[in-house]
């Protein structure tokens, strides 16, 4: 199959494997693309909806380039999957913080930070909405 200079098969389709598409996509995420990265995650994820590790780049993707509305849909489908992802809980919490949704956002931080109260971001963040919602209420 032919390919163009951006990486795609002809046919508009990623060049390469789901494996492929997975690692270029963490790549481009690590190298500051992360809108490009979330493109080509989100093409994994759909030949792919069951792979966590997949999911979890994807988010994070989109997590950085803004989309924190689809990020928090793609930590909640890994908190459903697996509540014992820690790094989802304070993920999902951070993309709700971001939409604005403060509340929402307290549940799944205060789930990370008791699962690793040893990862200081994690308790500073639960701080910070706890704080946020208390000034509110005042």
């Amino acid at each position: 199959m032919m390919q163009g200079q951006d990486g795609t098969a002809d046919s508009g389709s990623p060049a390469g494997d789901v494996y492929d598409w997975y690692q270029r996509g963490v790549k481009l995420l690590a190298d500051g693309s992360p809108a490009a990265a979330a493109s080509l995650l989100a093409r994994a994820a759909e030949a792919e909806p069951e792979s966590r590790s997949i999911r979890e780049a994807l988010a994070r993707a989109q997590f950085n380039s803004k989309r924190y509305a689809e990020a928090a849909d793609s930590f909640r489908w890994i908190v459903n999957a697996n509540p014992a992802e820690d790094y989802a809980h304070y993920g999902l919490g951070m993309a709700l913080w971001r939409t604005g949704d403060i509340e929402g956002a307290q549940e799944p931080l205060a789930v990370a930070a008791a699962m690793r109260p040893d990862l200081r971001h994690y308790v500073s963040a639960l701080t910070q909405i706890r704080a946020t919602l208390h000034a509110r209420q005042a």
